[in-house]
């Protein structure tokens, strides 16, 4: 009689319980490039700057630049992305002038560092500032008038070579003075509330 073949599985081993976590888990840390501790910013600040850069950036002609270049007339854009706009057409025209002294056309991404570096650093050590510089902003539209209008942002639109609608323009101060009248313009406090939604200030 022939014997029985042994069909019982062995039995599982039972499985180690996972480790108790020690505590919450901690993303690490970036760590500041050569770069960033040159220009005393953090790398969470460098990396807002380089996003900035990066939505303007062209290949570097000479392929010495890794993160490429940016034209001149760029520079107010992506310091207005980086939410640190120049506060006068001279202070834009400094730095424009340190940065591209050769007015070659481009900046580089670590020349470009380096004064938004510096803007950042204005921008934190100084953040009951806002009143003086909402009210050169202001001046910046409204020149030494009490109102920004319909006919001065048509002016500044065209002095900055900025092709905005009619109806955009209507728009702007339709929405900054809460839907009233395009010929009454925009006031200081108006303006200053359109540019904090807006996360220009504060």
């Amino acid at each position: 009689m022939a014997a029985k073949k042994n069909t019982a599985r062995p039995p599982k081993r039972a499985r180690a319980p996972p480790a108790a976590p020690s505590g919450p888990a901690k993303p690490p840390k970036k760590r500041a490039s050569k770069l960033a501790k040159e220009n005393d910013i953090t790398a969470e600040q460098e990396a807002e700057i380089r996003e900035a850069f990066l939505l303007f950036a062209l290949e570097s002609p000479s392929h010495d630049e890794k993160e490429g270049v940016i034209r001149r007339q760029d520079v107010r854009r992506c310091l207005i992305a980086l939410n640190t706009p120049p506060t006068s057409p001279a202070e834009l025209a400094e730095i424009l002038s340190t940065l591209d002294p050769d007015e070659s056309g481009v900046v580089p991404y670590s020349l470009f560092v380096a004064i938004a570096a510096l803007k950042l650093h204005a921008r934190h050590s100084d953040p009951d500032g806002d009143a003086e510089e909402v009210e050169r902003a202001f001046q910046l539209f409204a020149r030494g008038r009490e109102m920004i209008t319909l006919e001065r942002l048509r002016q500044v639109a065209k002095e900055l070579r900025e092709d905005v609608a009619e109806g955009t323009l209507r728009d702007m101060i339709r929405e900054a003075n809460g839907g009233g009248n395009v010929a009454g313009g925009v006031g200081r406090e108006e303006f200053e509330g359109v540019m904090r939604r807006a996360g220009v200030f504060g």
